[in-house]
């Protein structure tokens, strides 16, 4: 397996509460290679989208660690730990997070302008028309269905290669026949691209699909599966 591009160690989130303090992470270690996928599971409330935030950087443990492509999150300020993001990460949301005033082709140039990548809107036509967008490039949000939506943020989170594509719930907004081809995509790109691919999921299908599988029950890691 390649090297680890992904790793936290004992990674705890503590939170003030009206009742004192709540515990939502317990100690949870966990690394990934590049290339791998796992998918993380578990009711609403189990602690999902507060790991994903912090091995995506977006937050920062109460204890633990979190090195992400050679970076150690917690001695970076928020401007590093957001240029790191910026390298090496893509995310895909649930509720797509397109710019509605931006078309379909300049909002996976988005990215790539901020780079400075003077092949922006060569590589965004590519990457539209990978996910099968390549007649629809000049319409807006509002004129596209979910589904294609959710291929537009998918482009946009591929376009500038990144080493790990975090995905909160993707196929959540989406009827089982277009989130099945959304999943499909995903897996996809990320085979072709080699990326690391994380994502937080209800549907245990798509999660089933993935190398490794982890369950969290209230913060804590409960099952651990691989193929």
């Amino acid at each position: 397996m390649s090297s680890s591009i992904l790793t936290a160690r004992n990674l705890s989130k503590v939170v003030p509460s009206t009742e004192g303090e709540l515990t939502i992470l317990h100690d949870l270690s966990l690394e990934l290679a590049s290339g791998d996928s796992l998918a993380i599971v578990g009711s609403s409330g189990s602690g999902k989208s507060t790991l994903l935030g912090l091995l995506a950087g977006l937050d920062l443990p109460s204890s633990g660690s979190v090195v992400l492509a050679g970076n150690d999150l917690a001695s970076l300020d928020e401007d590093q730990r957001a240029r790191v993001r910026a390298e090496h990460v893509g995310f895909v949301f649930q509720s797509f997070q397109l710019l509605d005033s931006l078309n379909a082709l300049e909002n996976v140039m988005l990215p790539l302008e901020l780079e400075g990548r003077a092949d922006a809107r060569q590589r965004a036509r590519t990457l539209l028309d990978r996910v099968g967008l390549g007649q629809r490039l000049t319409h807006y949000p509002r004129q596209l269905s979910g589904g294609e939506q959710q291929r537009v943020a998918i482009a946009r989170a591929f376009a500038a290669e990144p080493a790990v594509l975090f995905a909160d719930e993707p196929t959540g907004n989406l009827d089982s026949h277009t989130g099945e081809r959304i999943s499909d995509l995903l897996f996809e790109l990320n085979k072709e691209r080699g990326a690391t691919l994380v994502l937080v999921t209800h549907d245990e299908r798509l999660a089933h699909r993935c190398h490794r599988l982890i369950r969290l029950e209230g913060g804590h890691l409960v099952d651990h599966v691989e193929p």
